[in-house]
């Protein structure tokens, strides 16, 4: 599996080697040991799905602690431009933040601790987009940013995407009160 560290703290993508053949392709998707010993290990206790069209951006979404989670991210169909923004107020990289293509294809995998809020965007057509939790969803824990703040100054690469009501009101950058230190 190939190992890739990101510039903001804490962040790791995986890359499997894919087997192909006639039949089909093969991966390992996850691998506890690998990804503790690049310093993506923890408990995982919840898995979510999401199915997509092309165009719908989710997030960007967080859970404040304690009920903070980590998570591993990564596309079973499809392709996302994944984003994550650091909102850990001592981090050096705080109000940075990184976009991937994950990619059904590649197989590549997320690994985003916790202090980040994420969103994504689906590049196709029925996105089948899976997380993997380190700590069971809080409605009360819930929070996010606005996914077009001009602050963040995010570059989603689309004009018009289809945003829910509920993320079309989360707070902008300048007025947000992180809860992470």
């Amino acid at each position: 599996m190939e190992i890739k560290h990101h510039a903001l703290a804490g962040v790791v993508e995986f890359t499997p080697r894919i087997f192909e053949d006639s039949r089909g392709i093969f991966f390992e998707s996850f691998s506890a040991r690998i990804m503790a010993e690049a310093g993506a290990g923890g408990e995982w206790v919840q898995d979510n799905q999401s199915s997509s069209i092309s165009g719908v951006l989710r997030g960007l979404h967080f859970q404040a602690p304690p009920y903070a989670q980590a998570k591993l991210v990564r596309v079973a169909t499809g392709r996302v431009r994944d984003v994550i923004v650091d909102i850990r107020r001592s981090s050096s990289t705080y109000g940075q933040h990184i976009s991937v293509e994950l990619d059904s294809r590649r197989g590549n995998i997320l690994y985003i601790p916790t202090g980040f809020a994420h969103g994504f965007l689906a590049l196709e057509e029925n996105t089948l987009f899976l997380y993997r939790c380190s700590d069971y969803y809080q409605p009360s824990a819930e929070g996010g940013l606005c996914w077009n703040d001009s602050t963040l100054n995010i570059d989603w690469g689309i004009d018009a995407p289809v945003v829910s009501d509920k993320d079309q009101v989360l707070p902008d950058f300048k007025s947000f009160e992180t809860p992470f230190e």
